[in-house]
């Protein structure tokens, strides 16, 4: 196993070289990945609709093909699925990813062609080994396994198509991997695919106990779930105590903030890693290319052309929206992407913020659907989860799950609040603290936020639930929602979910 790790650490890192070239030649790559794209689409249907053989420059392509959300892009996707071929992309389109990104009754189809398996998900999923091992030069990563919590596939929903599928976007990448990537992993398929996420777990820890696992990749909730069931199972203290060359967690998906220290407790080495990475269901956008930063490097070169909306704009009649030269860091961006898949000037539905633009690095912000806004506080999920994050760590105190919305005025108040449901693994010796707690960091991170609070005169103190485990696992079971990508909503600006979990309280 030692010759084999040399041999793929010297692979990986022979990457890097076309990393610091789109680093250092950022418009450059972007805008022949706009050519390329347009020019290989020229004669699907969209690329014919939208006159794509006579764009010849950025400000043709801005000025006549449309901006698209998931509701204007979606026929388009239904023609794909019913086994129409060349509407939005040129090859043969059959995988699509199930995306819900939150809980919402409707689930999206995201097309998958093999253009975006290749030069997207499985390059980014290359280069985040390959950062990896240029971080880490002596490790022995390729001497065990990756445990890898993937989703479930299920033929086409539409039921007209028996030669396509759909699945969590982990799944469609694991059905696909190559033989040499499907025997560096574990569990088996039979199990990773299983759509049954309590049988699927238990199947999982049972499986896995037996390997030399040396990394986990998934999302942290998930991955909190089945490293529990190992531990039930083996009556161990610590992971370690069963897979004792375990070096580095691969997560995304939700923030790691407020789940750090319940892995470092879970997982009490010093040499254990932890690496952030932003793949959705529409691409592979970015990596964590620096040690123990928060920040992702955008990735460039996989075949998707980035813009962004500034959020105070986002939903204007007349959004103004930029490329990749005239943002600014420290700015809320929504994320506008063309794909190699077909999706045109799509609204992936998540917000950025610019860290540097020397490379261009970022950290996710939100969701443009995900924010309180009911009283002008313009609070997001960044500023959320940094506050939980933040008490937690002064209260001695670890969640696994969270929400919030507002609670407007009432008829004999002329104050709203908001109120949030908190999932706990260790419960806070005084919750009125906690709370204050929380309030006071909230206000820290938001200027808005604050101002309501003053004296009370818009913004109550925060009206928190203290759940224990269980409780958002429950609501999800029963949306038919458990598991997969599909994720609790951080935030609302009304209240659908968060009278359905008090219900359950």
């Amino acid at each position: 196993m030692e010759v084999i790790n040399t041999f793929m650490t010297w692979i990986f890192k022979n990457r890097i070289g076309q990393i610091e070239k789109f680093k250092n030649n950022p418009l450059e790559i972007q805008r022949e990945i706009l050519f390329r794209l347009i020019h290989t689409a020229k004669d699907t249907e969209f690329g014919k609709k939208y006159h794509f053989r006579q764009i010849s420059s950025y400000k043709d392509f801005n000025q006549w093909v449309p901006v698209h959300d998931y509701e204007g892009i979606m026929p388009y996707i239904q023609q794909t699925m019913k086994g129409q071929q060349n509407v939005i992309w040129p090859t043969s389109i059959h995988w699509f990813s199930k995306s819900s990104g939150t809980t919402s009754s409707r689930s999206k189809f995201i097309p998958v062609s093999p253009e975006s398996l290749e030069d997207c998900h499985f390059k980014g999923g290359k280069d985040m080994l390959s950062l990896y091992v240029n971080h880490y030069p002596e490790t022995k990563l390729f001497t065990g396994k990756s445990l890898s919590i993937g989703g479930s596939l299920q033929t086409n929903p539409l039921d007209v198509n028996k030669n396509s599928f759909s699945g969590d976007i982990s799944a469609v990448i694991m059905r696909n991997l190559p033989k040499w990537a499907q025997l560096a992993r574990t569990p088996g398929l039979d199990i990773a695919l299983m759509s049954e996420w309590e049988e699927k777990i238990e199947k999982m820890a049972r499986e896995t106990i037996k390997e030399n696992v040396t990394s986990l990749t998934g999302v942290p909730t998930w991955t909190l779930v089945l490293i529990k069931k190992v531990l039930e199972i083996t009556q161990s203290s610590n992971i370690l105590d069963v897979w004792p060359n375990l070096e580095v967690f691969f997560h995304g998906a939700v923030a790691f903030g407020p789940y750090r220290e319940l892995f470092r407790n879970l997982i009490p080495s010093d040499g254990m890693h932890y690496m952030e990475t932003y793949n959705a269901s529409e691409g592979f956008f970015g990596i964590q290319d620096q040690k123990n930063s928060e920040e992702l490097l955008l990735m460039l070169d996989y075949g998707i052309f980035y813009e962004f909306i500034p959020l105070d704009q986002h939903g204007d009649h007349e959004e103004k929206i930029i490329p990749l030269d005239q943002v600014e860091t420290g700015k809320n961006y929504a994320l506008l992407i063309s794909t190699n898949a077909g999706l045109w000037r799509y609204k992936i539905g998540d917000t950025v913020k610019f860290t540097s633009t020397r490379p261009y690095r970022f950290k996710i912000s939100g969701r443009t659907k995900h924010f309180i806004n009911a009283f002008g506080e313009e609070l997001i999920v960044e500023n959320a989860e940094n506050a939980i994050a933040n008490t937690c760590k002064m209260t001695g105190t670890s969640i696994s799950n969270f929400t919030a919305g507002p609670v407007y005025f009432g008829e004999n108040q002329n104050q709203g609040t908001h109120e949030w449901v908190i999932e706990f693994i260790e419960m806070p010796a005084d919750t009125d603290a906690f709370t204050r707690i929380l309030d006071d960091e909230l206000r820290k991170l938001n200027s808005d936020y604050d101002a309501k609070r003053y004296r009370d005169m818009v913004l109550k103190l925060p009206i928190v639930h203290f759940a224990s485990q269980g409780l958002f696992e429950k609501w999800l079971k029963s949306k038919g929602k458990l598991g997969g990508q599909n994720k609790v909503p951080r935030l609302a600006n009304n209240r659908d979910y968060l009278d359905e979990i008090t219900k359950l309280l």
